[in-house]
C-alpha cells in the first residue's frame, strides 16, 4: 500500500453524506487529510487513517450504477476506536472504476453491521 495522496473533495463529499445518513455528527469523526489507495485507486478504496488491523465493522453500506452499468457497492467501516477506517468500493466485477459517485447517486442498502 502507501499509495498517500491528498483526500479529494468528492470523496470528503461522499463521506459527510453517509456520516449524514446515520445521523452522525462529521466533526465526531475526523480523518486525515492524507489518504491511502488501495489497488492503487483501481476501484476507488481509500484507507482514511485508522489502524487497518483493528478492523471493527460496517457502518454503513450503499449501492450505485457505474457509468458502465456495473454495480458498484460502497462500505464506511470503523475501528476498534470507532475512527473511520475505509471507505471501501466494491465494483461487481472487479474492473477498474470508471465514475466516482455523487451523493445524490447512491441508494443506502444496510446501516450497521
Amino acid at each position: 500500500m502507501k499509495n498517500l495522496r491528498p483526500i479529494r473533495e468528492n470523496e470528503k463529499e461522499l463521506i459527510y453524506f453517509l456520516l449524514e445518513q446515520l445521523n452522525f455528527d462529521p466533526i465526531d469523526y475526523p480523518f486525515n487529510t492524507m489518504v491511502d489507495e488501495y489497488e492503487g485507486g483501481k476501484m476507488g478504496s481509500i484507507s482514511l487513517g485508522g489502524d487497518p488491523n483493528s478492523y471493527a465493522g460496517d457502518l454503513i453500506q450503499v449501492e450505485y450504477e457505474d457509468s458502465d452499468g456495473t454495480p458498484v457497492v460502497i462500505t464506511l467501516t470503523k475501528d476498534t476506536r470507532d475512527q473511520l477506517l475505509d471507505l471501501d468500493f466494491w465494483k461487481t466485477d472487479f474492473s477498474k472504476l470508471l465514475l466516482y459517485p455523487s451523493p445524490d447517486q447512491v441508494t443506502v442498502m444496510k446501516v450497521g453491521d
